[in-house]
């Protein structure tokens, strides 16, 4: 079986795009990742992570910025794929970034993988307790 050809994100807000990947939705999200583009983007990843079994990879290698909203944004859709028998991967390379993953505990829930190919390398999403 031939993997799917990788398709150029489609930008859909100024701080998201998607895309698909080997049967995967990766959600792109760009810039600084605020209350505001929270509100952008909380629908959309409540669409993709509504999916029964969805596969989903939050890539955040392209923002420059990353408060609570973004956090919650992450428990969120941790949340909504493992009720649904889905996979949720985590991109992430920013120290600081990380550095929240770290201190809130999420690297536990959501490892952080370097790349989107090491992410969906992995056979299934981390379901750490809460």
């Amino acid at each position: 079986m031939r993997p799917e050809p990788r398709q150029e994100p489609a930008p859909l807000t100024r701080h998201l795009r998607v895309r698909q990947d080997r049967g995967a939705t990766v959600l792109e999200f760009h810039g600084e990742i605020d209350i505001a583009a929270a509100t952008e983007i909380g629908p959309h990843l409540d669409r993709v992570t509504h999916q029964p079994g969805a596969r989903v990879v939050i890539d955040l290698r392209h923002i420059e910025f990353f408060d609570c909203s973004g956090l919650r944004l992450l428990y969120r859709a941790r949340a909504r794929v493992l009720e649904r028998g889905g996979q949720l991967h985590l991109v992430c390379t920013h120290p600081l970034t990380l550095r929240v993953l770290r201190v809130t505990g999420l690297t536990r829930l959501l490892p952080p993988r370097p790349t989107v190919d090491a992410a969906l390398e992995q056979p299934e999403a981390t379901s750490g307790s809460w």
